[in-house]
């Protein structure tokens, strides 16, 4: 759902980050084994690359994975 903050890793970095979902596409939520692009406003700015592999974590349990393919500075 949007609004969601887990933690995102980046090689050796985690940073805390919030998931916003594209609502006028028809996603409200993401579920389990689902594919989809997400936007998402981390709390930190950290050295990041497109292409860059990411897992974003709840506690211990890994609830996703993805490749960055956009960035957006503001």
């Amino acid at each position: 759902m949007s609004n969601y903050t887990p933690q995102f890793f980046f090689r050796t970095a985690n940073v805390t980050g919030t998931i916003i979902l594209d609502e006028s596409q028809g996603v409200s939520v993401a579920l389990p084994g689902e594919s989809l692009s997400v936007k998402v406003k981390l709390v930190e700015q950290i050295a990041l690359n497109i292409g860059l592999r990411f897992v974003m974590r709840e506690g211990n349990i890994t609830i996703g994975a993805g490749v960055i393919t956009k960035l957006c500075v503001k």
